[in-house]
């Protein structure tokens, strides 16, 4: 993503390609892209300051969500009201708004989240296609899409009636990228596994948390729960360490996890893995030697 947004900045003035991650729910396409936004953000602020050269505000990144319902209106009114700008007025007009605000505040990327909502069964998405084809026309951005099955959607390819055609043209402008569930079968999975995990050890605030509590001793137990979704990774974890707190308990273990409850699809395929880490047929460890911690 980072290499098409930078590949861009090289173009000046000429419509942009864009990308798209397209992935499965719950695999951290948002989080992944917002994370990224808000890098892009911060650099460009360091680089080239809090002010355009003419004195106006920058805003390097902006992040608008469609509905189901989103209008060609309510797209404009979205990316005006985070500007800060009024939102009053009819699609042209906030358009022009959006327009200046882009220009004039320096943004060089536009993440639109849910793009798959867009579906190519009815006029609206025609709508909405064209008017995210006049936004890459004359914004000088890249835009950033995510969303859940847009290729399958036929949102990237020629549909079966004429209409749909139309949402054909994102193929030759949109680069796909896609996100894809964390797996342990090789080395190099289970070290990215561990460094997640680590990562994620470094942010926990509880009193009585130590080195290796998530990527050591829990590393096989938080596979199993989540399946690799990094969303149900972090709805276990969230919920462990609420629950650790209000207890008093103050960390993270196998005792206090059991009572916590995650999602339906994650408690639902946990059984096959946790049989699998059981009977040793499965290891999250890289081969590195370094085994769980034993309770007291």
């Amino acid at each position: 993503m980072a290499e098409i947004v930078e590949a861009n900045r090289q173009d000046g003035d000429k419509t942009k390609p864009a990308a798209l991650v397209d992935a499965y729910p719950g695999l951290g396409k948002s989080t992944a892209v917002r994370a990224y936004g808000r890098a892009l953000y911060r650099k460009q602020i360091t680089l080239r300051g809090e002010s355009t050269p003419v004195g106006d505000r920058r805003v390097p990144v902006i992040y608008i969500a469609l509905t189901g319902n989103t209008s060609v209106r309510g797209l404009n009114a979205s990316i005006c009201r985070f500007y800060g700008l009024p939102t009053s007025g009819n699609a042209d007009m906030l358009a022009e708004r959006a327009v200046d605000a882009v220009l004039s505040m320096n943004t060089i990327a536009i993440v639109i989240d849910d793009v798959h909502f867009m579906s190519g069964s009815n006029s609206n998405a025609v709508r909405m296609a064209n008017q995210l084809k006049y936004l890459a026309n004359v914004f000088p951005v890249t835009l950033l899409y995510i969303g859940v099955g847009v290729r399958q959607r036929g949102l990237l390819r020629e549909g079966l009636s004429p209409h749909q055609a139309l949402l054909a043209q994102f193929g030759r402008r949109t680069t796909p990228l896609t996100l894809l569930p964390f797996q342990v079968e090789d080395t190099a999975g289970r070290r990215q596994w561990r460094t997640l995990l680590k990562t994620i050890e470094k942010q926990l605030v509880l009193a009585d948390k130590y080195p290796g509590m998530l990527a050591r001793d829990l590393s096989d137990y938080l596979y199993s729960r989540s399946t690799g979704h990094f969303a149900s990774l972090m709805t276990l974890i969230n919920r462990g360490c609420l629950r650790a707190i209000r207890s008093g308990h103050e960390r993270l273990d196998k005792n206090l996890m059991d009572q916590v409850k995650n999602d339906a699809a994650a408690e639902d395929a946990r059984q096959e893995l946790q049989a699998a880490i059981e009977a040793g047929l499965l290891t999250t460890r890289p081969d590195d030697g370094e085994q769980p911690r034993k309770s007291a």
